[in-house]
Parts: C-alpha cells; sequence; structure tokens
C-alpha cells in the first residue's frame, strides 16, 4: 500500500485556482523534492497535505484513509512539518520546544511527561544538539534553530515529515548540516521527507547519497513532470520551466562514484521571471 496518495486535488483561494489535477504517490521510505517558481502552489500544497487547508476538489490519502476524515490533532501522529522559519519570540529552553512536539500525545491541559522528555533529549541528540538543551531557543543560529524544528517533528513520531524550504537563509555550513541530517533520517530511521526546494541540486544530492529520490516540477497549476533527478532536473526541463541556461555536469569523487551537478548558466528571458 502506498504511504500516501494525492488523488485529482485541486485548491482555490476564492475564483483563483491555485492547482488543480494534482496526482501524486508517495512511497514509504523515500525522499520527494517538490520544485517550482515562486507561486506555483508548492506551500499550499503542503498545507493540505497537512491538513491547514481543505482542498475544493479531490482527495488526499494516508495510508489509504482520507486525511479529511481525521479527527483534529490526530493527522499530526502521523505528519510531521518543518517550517522554513520560526519566530524565535519568547526564551523557551530548546528541550522545550522539542518537547512541543510531543502535544499530539497529550491531553489538552497536560504537562510533558518523563517519557516525553526522554524522547525529546533522545531527538535532540540525533540532530547533535543535545549539548545546548538548556540554552534558550532565541539565542541560537538560524542553522542550530532548524535542527531543533527537525528535533521537534522527530518527537512527533510520525513516518512523514514534511518540509518547507528547510535550509532557506542558511549559510553554506548549516546547509549541509541540514542535508545531511535529512540523508540520516532517510537511511537509518526510515523516515518518509517530502520536502518543498528551490535548488534542484538538493534533489541530486539526495541522489547521490543513495537516498531513493523523486522529483516533481509544478508549473501552470499542476505537476509539469514527476520522476528521478535524472529524468526530471535537465537542461531541457530547466529552460522550459525558470528560462535559464543550465548545464549538467558528473565528476568523479572516487574510483566508482559519479556526483551529478546543475550549474546555471543565464537566465534567457529577464521579462518572463515571475510568470
Amino acid at each position: 500500500m502506498l504511504l500516501m496518495e494525492i488523488i485529482d486535488a485541486e485548491f482555490a483561494y476564492g475564483k483563483n485556482i491555485i492547482f488543480k489535477e494534482v496526482n501524486l504517490e508517495i512511497k514509504r521510505g523515500e525522499l520527494f523534492c517538490l520544485l517550482g517558481p515562486n507561486g506555483c502552489g508548492k506551500t499550499t500544497l503542503l498545507d493540505c497535505m497537512l491538513g491547514v487547508r481543505s482542498l475544493l476538489r479531490g482527495s488526499i490519502l494516508f495510508e489509504g484513509r482520507n486525511t479529511s476524515d481525521f479527527k483534529p490533532g490526530e493527522l499530526a501522529r502521523h505528519i510531521a512539518y518543518v517550517p522554513q522559519n520560526h519566530n524565535q519570540t519568547f526564551p523557551y529552553t530548546v528541550l522545550d520546544i522539542v518537547k512541543m512536539g510531543r502535544t499530539a500525545y497529550t491531553g489538552r491541559f497536560a504537562a510533558p511527561t518523563s517519557q516525553d522528555t526522554s524522547i525529546a533529549r533522545q531527538c535532540l541528540e540525533l540532530v547533535g544538539l543535545l549539548p545546548l538543551a538548556n540554552r534558550p531557543y532565541t539565542q541560537l543560529s538560524g542553522g542550530e534553530s532548524q535542527l531543533v524544528m527537525i528535533a521537534r517533528a522527530l518527537a512527533q513520531k510520525t513516518p512523514v515529515i514534511i518540509m518547507d524550504e528547510p535550509t532557506s537563509h542558511l549559510d553554506f555550513k548549516h546547509e549541509m548540516v541540514v542535508m545531511e541530517t535529512i540523508v540520516d533520517l532517510v537511511r537509518k530511521m526510515g523516515v518518509t521527507v517530502i520536502m518543498a526546494t528551490h535548488f534542484p541540486n538538493h534533489a541530486f544530492y539526495f541522489d547521490n547519497n543513495g537516498i531513493s529520490t523523486r522529483v516533481g516540477m509544478m508549473h501552470n497549476q499542476s505537476f509539469f513532470t514527476i520522476g528521478t533527478p535524472e529524468q526530471v532536473i535537465t537542461e531541457e526541463n530547466m529552460e522550459s520551466l525558470y528560462r535559464v541556461n543550465a548545464k549538467m555536469i558528473s565528476y568523479y569523487t572516487d574510483q566508482r562514484s559519479v556526483m551529478k551537478q546543475l550549474i546555471p548558466i543565464k537566465t534567457l528571458d529577464r521579462a518572463s521571471i515571475g510568470s
């Protein structure tokens, strides 16, 4: 059985259709990268998968069950979420932030149990931040904050984690730390990750690291194409979707391993940006 399935999905704000006729199958233990220009509906589609927004037509199934049939809060035991940024307003400790991922399992007015605290600490250890457990969350760097969000998602103990541009605003090193962490989640823990990104090379990075990776490109209110990184992220598709001249390169990291990267050369039509 498929882990998740989207069937003929359509969403609109009033008369403004954001996407329509969207069909997608997500398998257990894979990493699915969602690509597309700004405003194509990536985040809205993720919101619908999370149950934050309701489809106008169609359905989203989790293990064969329509997500619209889940009780409020129930879906949080199956799908976790990592946002692209998180407001650091109150000086909760890092451990307290991660324990918030356990709210799907506690009563409305119940306090976290010792087991919840233990799970939160384990998740912080998985992302390498256990030494920062008692530090105020407001004192973390952007990269550390994003790893805390991943730890919070892990604390939900869900088979699926949805990430919306998890490396946005990060420096070169912390982007790599987050990417390496995602690889570990899929490879070592069997988590299924659905990730929106603006960087096609993210899909190649996962594929290069032996992760079962598929890519879906959204354009004109639906999927432009779906397939493996090699099938989807091509020079021709970059030109059609983004109007960017790009070149694919391959190189050996050792005698057997080949890595692929897409190198942008130039835009082909500035006037089409955002169209």
